[in-house]
């Protein structure tokens, strides 16, 4: 059963997280993914705990399956060249430097787009070069603090916090793919390849404010940005006798269900909980009660009481938890695959499922440089010219 993207070329010059991931997701559908890397290669090389190679680490394992590694240093004109050679042939090409500097280095999109007109060229980087802060360098914690991530985070821990994730790398990364497939789509209608920016600050702010723009929505605003439910103290897993659960009973039959469930008839009718409506209007007197009931019996007891109800319950995993989760064990979320170097390696399959055509994990995470000869003979260079290649240092051949 072939792949989505099957037959689709992407050159990647990208590092850390967001591009990385965001092309991995791509070569899980099927995309031939060439990652062109510096000399010492992706800076994640190194990052995390490594088993056999100092530079096959934990982070740029799980970021850069199903990919081929070609070493080219892009400050070099030979290095420049056989870039050049590599996207002409390209239907796609996803890179994360700042615009500047992929002007300086000749691989700006209408130095590509004049030997490939429908290549499809998708920058991603901190933030649009049509505002002023076009220039400026960002990573996640820069972005987090910019969309107001960080400062929703004040509402519950008293201060800005971060959020222990790398939220805002991975959530543009999901906009790359949805750009380049929609790109992708409309080249096949129209035969036009054509130029994607992608920023970060942007993203995250389109992303945040879904649900936070609230009251200022209208124009003039009707009541400050915020989802007042999601701005609660209250809301966190509630404590029960001997540990937490997760318990939202949302929904005005949810609430119902809940208060008989706990005893607590007297909630349906109180004027503070009647409805939806009213729940939110009094959210920390909704979460406070809720969390009261629930200290009075142990998670187990819960959990078999609530599993009975369409009331929304789950138990509160630790990430280890989730290696060994029933649910991820069947589902076959978790595959297990051989790396010819690094040994039995642990994967969090693409989360969707096709009926026609699936996405797979066909490539290990290469290690550096490992596919240059290969590729570099697939544009036209020679044995010879590869050779000579390595010994300037333009690229790297294992």
């Amino acid at each position: 059963m072939p792949e989505p993207l099957k037959g689709i070329k992407i050159i990647e010059f990208t590092s850390v997280v967001l591009g990385p991931w965001a092309c991995q997701l791509l070569g899980d559908l099927g995309a031939d993914i060439i990652k062109v890397e510096p000399p010492k290669g992706d800076t994640n090389r190194n990052l995390g705990p490594t088993k056999k190679n100092n530079d096959m680490a934990a982070l740029f394992l799980s970021c850069n399956r199903n990919k081929r590694s070609v070493v080219l240093d892009l400050k070099s004109p030979e290095g420049q060249k056989a870039a050049l050679k590599l996207t002409a042939q390209a239907d796609v090409v996803v890179h994360n430097f700042r615009p500047q500097a992929m002007q300086k280095l000749g691989l700006s999109y209408d130095i590509i787009k004049a030997a490939n007109p429908r290549v499809i060229y998708c920058a991603t980087y901190g933030y649009s070069k049509k505002g002023p802060y076009g220039t400026r360098g960002a990573l996640d914690d820069s972005i987090q603090s910019a969309a107001g991530i960080a400062s929703l985070m004040s509402m519950v821990e008293g201060e800005p916090r971060y959020l222990p994730t790398i939220v805002c790398d991975k959530t543009t990364a999901l906009f790359v793919t949805n750009a380049v497939m929609a790109a992708l789509f409309y080249r096949e209608r129209s035969g036009k390849g054509q130029e994607i920016e992608v920023p970060m600050f942007e993203s995250m702010v389109y992303y945040v404010m879904a649900e936070h723009i609230w009251g200022q929505i209208f124009d003039p605003p009707l009541a400050q940005a915020g989802y007042v439910r999601l701005m609660s103290k209250h809301r966190r897993p509630y404590k029960t006798k001997d540990g937490y659960i997760a318990v939202l009973p949302y929904w005005d039959n949810h609430w119902e269900t809940f208060c008989k469930l706990v005893e607590r008839p007297d909630m349906i009718s109180d004027p503070r909980f009647t409805n939806m409506k009213m729940r939110l209007k009094n959210i920390d007197a909704s979460y406070a009660e809720t969390g009261k009931a629930l200290a009075k019996r142990t998670t187990k007891e819960w959990l078999e009481k609530l599993e009975k109800t369409n009331v929304p319950h789950m138990v509160v995993n630790q990430l280890d938890d989730l290696i060994s989760d029933p649910h991820l064990q069947e589902s076959g979320f978790w595959e297990l695959h051989d790396h010819p170097t690094e040994g039995k390696l642990r994967f969090a399959r693409a989360p969707y499922d096709f009926s026609e055509s699936s996405p797979s994990i066909r490539r290990m995470p290469p290690k550096l440089g490992e596919h240059s000869a290969e590729v570099l003979a697939e544009v036209g260079y020679s044995e010879d010219e590869i050779k000579q290649l390595h010994e300037n240092q333009v690229t790297f051949v294992p």
